[in-house]
This record gives C-alpha cells, sequence and structure tokens, in this order.
C-alpha cells in the first residue's frame, strides 16, 4: 500500500492538461484561464474626474474667485474646447478632463449660477483626477494563464477590452458505477439490490469542481461489462469507475479493463475510507477506480478526483486544504492507515470544534451528509482528548 501523499502525487503525475477553446466573456466565469490576458486599452483610457464638480486651474483658485462657466462634460461626452485663464466647465464622475484644466473642484466647495462658479474652497493641482493607466495601461498582463477565473477577473478582462477569453475546456469525466446490485434511482429495486447513490453524486461533484460529468449505463458483473463501459468512455479526458475494486471474486474491474489494454499504476492506499484505490490507464486514458461504498467513495473524491479535475483544467496539483479545530470528545489511538473521520463541526465562540460522529460506516450517506468536517489522522496518531487540537478538512457544498 502506498501513502495518500504519494496517491496523489501519481494521479497527478499521469495527468495531463486538456486543450483550450475560446468561449464569450460571460460564459467564462469559474474556467481556467489558458492564455494570458493582456490590456488591450488603458484603464482609465484619459485622465478622468473622481467627483461631480468642476474641471478648473490650480494657478485660478484663491477663494471667493468666480470663474466664467463656458460648458459642461458629462460622461461619455468629453468637452472639445479648452479651459483658460478664469474658465471652468462643469463635469461628473468619469468625465474626460478637459485640456487646461489641471484639477477639479468638487460641487460641495463652490457655488454656481449659469454662468459663474464661485470658489469657496481653493483645490491643489491633480485633485480627484484619475489618471490615464492609473489601474493598467495597454499591453500589461492584468490576469495570468492558469487561474480560475472569479466574478472580478470578468470584470477586469471586460475593461480590458476582451469580449472572448482562451480558457481550458471543462475536462469531460467518464462515470462508470459497476455492480449486480445496483439499480437508477427511482427503479423498482430488486432482492438484495440498492440504489445508486455514487453515479449522480459523482457527477454532481465533477460538475462542481469544473469539470464535464459523463454517465454511462451501469456495468454489471462480468469483465465483459467493464470492458465495454471503457470502451464507451472513450474520447473522455478520465475515467471513473465506482466498485470492483477490492479482492472479491466479483470485484472485476481491473479484469475488465485488461481486455482494453488497462495499465496499472497504483492499487491500494494506506488510508480508510478508501484503501481499494485504483489508478491507471487504458489507451491513454487515466482511469481513477474508486470504492464501491459511497461515503468511501466521496472521502476519495475529495482527496483525488478534485485535484484530478484541477490538474486536467490546467492547474497546479495542490492537496486539500487542511484547518486547525478542537476535538469535542476524545478519540482512541490510529492504526497504521491514515483515517479520515466523519465529523460534526461548531464553533464555540473561540474557535471551532469538531466531534466525530458516532458510527463511522461507509454506506451511511446520510450521516455524511451532516458532517462539516473529516478528521484527518496520521497513521499511528496517539489517542487524543477533548480539547486537543486535530486537523480537519472542511467540507463545503460539494
Amino acid at each position: 500500500m502506498i501513502s495518500v501523499e504519494e496517491a496523489r502525487a501519481r494521479i497527478a503525475a499521469g495527468l495531463k492538461p486538456v486543450a483550450a477553446e475560446m468561449v464569450g466573456l460571460a460564459q467564462a466565469h469559474g474556467r481556467v484561464l489558458a492564455r494570458p490576458v493582456l490590456a488591450r486599452l488603458s484603464m482609465p483610457p484619459a485622465d478622468v474626474s473622481a467627483m461631480d464638480g468642476y474641471a478648473v486651474r490650480a494657478a485660478d483658485m484663491q477663494p471667493g474667485t468666480s470663474l466664467r462657466l463656458i460648458g459642461e462634460a458629462p460622461a461619455g461626452h468629453p468637452f472639445a474646447g479648452r479651459v483658460g485663464s478664469g474658465e471652468t466647465v462643469r463635469i461628473f464622475t468619469g468625465s474626460v478632463i478637459p485640456d487646461g484644466a489641471d484639477t477639479v473642484l468638487i460641487q460641495e466647495n463652490a457655488t454656481a449660477s449659469e454662468t459663474a462658479v464661485q470658489v469657496n474652497e481653493p483645490v491643489a493641482a491633480g485633485r480627484h483626477i484619475r489618471r490615464r493607466g492609473g489601474d493598467f495601461s495597454a499591453g500589461d498582463e492584468v490576469i495570468p494563464a492558469g487561474r480560475r477565473l472569479s466574478v472580478r477577473d470578468i470584470g477586469v478582462a471586460g475593461a480590458a477590452g476582451h469580449p472572448w477569453l482562451c480558457v481550458r475546456r471543462k475536462p469531460r469525466v467518464a462515470i462508470l458505477c459497476t455492480g449486480d446490485e445496483i439499480n437508477l434511482p427511482g427503479e423498482p429495486v430488486q432482492a438484495g439490490g440498492i440504489a445508486n447513490s455514487n453515479a449522480a453524486m459523482l457527477a454532481a461533484f465533477v460538475a462542481a469542481h469544473g469539470g464535464e460529468p459523463l454517465l454511462l449505463p451501469i456495468a454489471r458483473d462480468t469483465e465483459g461489462a467493464v470492458a465495454a463501459g471503457a470502451e464507451a468512455a472513450r474520447g473522455a479526458d478520465l475515467l471513473v469507475t465506482t466498485g470492483g475494486a477490492s479482492v472479491g471474486a466479483h470485484d472485476l474491474v481491473q479484469a475488465g479493463l485488461a481486455q482494453q489494454g488497462f495499465a496499472l499504476d497504483f492499487w491500494k492506499i494506506a488510508m480508510r475510507p478508501g484503501k481499494p484505490l485504483i489508478f491507471g490507464s487504458v489507451n491513454a486514458m487515466p482511469v481513477l477506480g474508486l470504492p464501491g461504498n459511497p461515503v468511501s467513495a466521496y472521502v476519495c473524491a475529495t482527496l483525488f478526483l478534485a485535484g484530478a479535475v484541477m490538474v486536467l483544467s490546467g492547474l497546479p496539483p495542490k492537496a486539500p486544504r487542511l484547518e486547525r479545530a478542537r476535538l469535542g470528545t476524545p478519540m482512541k489511538a490510529n492504526d497504521q492507515r491514515e483515517d479520515y473521520v466523519r465529523a460534526v463541526l461548531g464553533e464555540d465562540g473561540t474557535g471551532w470544534v469538531v466531534t466525530p460522529l458516532p458510527v463511522q460506516d461507509s454506506g451511511m450517506l446520510r450521516a455524511l451528509a451532516g458532517a462539516g468536517a473529516l478528521i484527518r489522522r496520521a497513521p499511528h496518531a496517539p489517542a487524543a482528548e477533548a480539547g486537543d487540537v486535530v486537523e480537519i478538512l472542511p467540507l463545503g457544498a460539494a
């Protein structure tokens, strides 16, 4: 068995980013930028006013001075003339500063009539002006490649003059659930059967992490059915299987994949839950084999599938971020496997308090849905008391 850290590194090494595509700016949120965004223009494109007021010359700024009002320049309508000695132009936030003016007298510090403006409080040169290129200049790199685009990034790209962006396409992740016992949700469940929770759960997980899930028909417990599922997944960027990964007589995933030329990288990880994880490839298509128990499948998706989708999307491989919290109840010493314990997460006014769920069965999805975190326990971790600080992996919306 290999460690969680080694498994994560080997999965990342077996993947490469998907190709790029052009998408409209409004559709680029959440996508990973494939090429840096270079500004096509400066922002602001000219010296503009930061306030409503009057464009004036600092040399005319004496208390009580009356300036002749020669026009106005609403935003988007620059004044065509020039501000001379003893003159002013009415301007607004975003208005281009007229030629000849070098500062802005805000309207609160002036008294205006239809033809004149009296200076009540002088203003120094350069006040209330946003200079051309103050945010960025044409040619500047405003967003680096390899970043998942936020709402703010979309705003920057728009301001930089880009209606389209070059992003990585969404990785296509085929999901193949295996087992004679599973049925689609809503179908009649035969004796000994169970509703298939993994397919929809993993599809939602993939979508939440920026991938495009492709649900394949259930593969029954024959090597041929698994092989047919792998063939149906051709063209995907990653095949994810569930079930059939352990050592039982009906655990046929590896044997079925072998019919399609499966090359194994590793099998089995020193962790709980999720020991029988598989990683390899079929005809250059990476394959990640998850356990069939839904809790184990989810934990393995959190630890490995999320990172795999990130790498395929063009992001650097990154381990899930661990936080710290105080234990609400004692925990016994751990064995040789890295343990991920479902727990309730709360606060007591001084910080996070994490309390392990009393039952850790890998089939209990309702308990998983109510969990707020996974407590990570290192191999051979000693017993811990209530109040001790432990590492946790908070569980977000995904």
